[in-house]
């Protein structure tokens, strides 16, 4: 997904550089930012859609057939796993995961530039995620819980953290120059961590599905759109005049 919207966004920025930087030499660049505004615009407009299908008979059987079917494999094997899980996408999970982060991007990438734009998302998220809650107002499942949670329920928080967080980790991740076998196996472990902890909120008994499914809508929606900002305020920073930088320090390649 990421290397499309890449390949995608700087075929795009240099064909308009191309052909419109004789009339303003800035205007491809507007014009992507025009885009990605438009990008959240449809993610947004694609979530107040699946939000308003949940009064229908439809959803809310979709809702008990899945929670049916995790709830199904409850046993201390699985709880210990998931409270485990659930517990990384707690705010004391990012945050140790942000200074062993900080670390390696401090020791070994020379940069902090990446620390900076995970906070960045992570508030982003954060405060959209209270603030839709507060829009839908929607209470927790009546199930046994097995963790206590006390704020609403849609969209899920954790689930919309961790596509935020660890969907931009995945981003970094293919965007650094390091062994392939590494590359593509963290990458793998990351999504298959965001999946983890979205489940996770729904065998503990404390969200729908459609908690889950909206929080990764709302999160996706984040994080492409700030990996498009953070992309264009780079090009920016590096070019300060938007001249071309065809043949060096392009963000686009890995670095």
């Amino acid at each position: 997904m990421f290397e499309l919207l890449i390949t995608f966004v700087k075929k795009l920025r240099d064909s308009l550089r191309d052909k419109l930087r004789v009339y303003n030499v800035t205007l491809p660049y507007f014009i992507i930012v025009l885009l990605a505004l438009m990008f959240i615009v449809f993610g947004i407009n694609f979530f107040i859609e699946f939000t308003e299908t949940l009064i229908d008979d439809e959803l809310v059987g979709f809702d008990n057939s899945v929670t049916d079917f995790v709830l199904s494999y409850r046993s201390p094997a699985f709880t210990s796993y998931f409270k485990f899980v659930t517990d990384l996408g707690d705010v004391e999970g990012y945050i140790a995961v942000t200074v062993i982060g900080a670390i390696i991007s401090k020791v070994v990438l020379k940069k902090w530039k990446y620390i900076l734009q995970i906070g960045i998302v992570m508030v982003i998220s954060a405060l959209s995620n209270l603030a839709l809650k507060r829009v839908f107002n929607r209470a927790r499942p009546t199930i046994e819980q097995l963790v206590t949670a006390e704020s609403l329920s849609y969209p899920s928080g954790h689930a919309m953290a961790a596509m935020s967080f660890y969907g931009f980790v995945i981003y970094l991740f293919y965007k650094m120059k390091m062994n392939k076998f590494l590359k593509y196996t963290g990458m793998i472990i990351f999504a298959f961590l965001i999946l983890s902890i979205g489940v996770s909120r729904i065998y503990l008994g404390v969200h729908y599905p459609s908690d889950i499914v909206a929080g990764f809508i709302a999160g996706a929606v984040w994080v492409v759109f700030c990996i498009i900002v953070f992309n264009l305020i780079e090009v920016f920073r590096r070019d300060p005049n938007t001249e071309a930088i065809d043949d060096h320090d392009d963000i686009y390649d890995e670095e």
